[in-house]
């Protein structure tokens, strides 16, 4: 089991930085996959960005590619999202998720445990 929670979330103008956390509780924080997803108003919920258990693999949607970092600190028991360049179709709610290392951390799938969002918006 794991628990997630968001911060980070804000307004910021088209073309600033944000950065969300994500801390998890549990002792088991490193054998999990991480994922950023988000959700705009009226659209489906998508995978922004994903990292492996042991951080070596990275995925990146293309909208996101270059500008969107993920990272994480297993010492801190901690996922990131550094976003850069941002842009008004950014916005939307941003979840992080958690799900075993068995599963491919780049498919959207096999998700099993989520934190409650915060909301990111970029003003234009």
């Amino acid at each position: 089991q794991v628990q997630l929670v968001e911060s980070g979330g804000g307004l910021v103008q088209a073309g600033g930085s944000l950065r969300l956390s994500c801390a998890a509780s549990g002792r088991t924080f490193s054998t999990y996959a991480l994922g950023w997803f988000r959700q705009a108003p009226g659209k489906e919920r998508e995978l922004t960005g994903a990292i492996s258990w042991n951080g070596r693999g990275t995925y990146y949607t293309d909208s996101v590619k270059g500008r969107f970092t993920i990272s994480r600190d297993n010492a801190k028991n901690t996922v990131y999202l550094q976003m850069n360049s941002l842009k008004p179709e950014d916005t939307a709610v941003y979840y992080c998720a958690a799900k075993d290392r068995i599963w491919t951390y780049y498919s959207d799938s096999n998700y099993n445990y989520w934190g409650q969002g915060t909301q990111v918006t970029v003003s234009s």
